[in-house]
């Protein structure tokens, strides 16, 4: 008898705390959504995200020739050519997806065999 006085205010406690911990996990900040969606949209719409190829990261001058032979070698894809201390780096594509990279990679990796795919936002 003494273990039910003890055992079943217990049980009623812990079933009111699971409820309560329930309905405040169910509570919508709407606009704090909204708001963390949209400075997600801007940052995207400036910083860009998907993926691209790096051909080569070094010197200047080899970068310069790599991505001109790029250019004529494939004309419809984007190159970019950046500096990041102490390296130059040729980048090139647009790609939405990692798969979609890798499958153009596959074109690049006999005549440029340093070649990987990396994030937009990096390098």
């Amino acid at each position: 008898m003494t273990i039910r006085k003890i055992i079943v205010p217990f049980l009623a406690l812990m079933l009111f705390g699971v409820s309560n911990a329930y309905s405040q996990s169910q509570q919508n900040d709407n606009e704090k959504i909204i708001s963390l969606i949209a400075k997600k949209r801007a940052f995207n719409k400036n910083t860009g995200f998907g993926y691209r190829i790096q051909l080569y990261n070094g010197s200047e001058t080899r970068a310069r020739r790599i991505l001109g032979g790029f250019s004529v070698k494939f004309p419809g894809i984007s190159t970019y050519i950046r500096y990041k201390s102490p390296e130059w780096k040729v980048q090139v594509g647009n790609y939405k997806t990692q798969l979609a990279a890798d499958r153009a990679l596959l074109q690049f990796k006999g005549k440029y065999t340093g070649a990987i795919v990396i994030p937009k936002n990096r390098g």
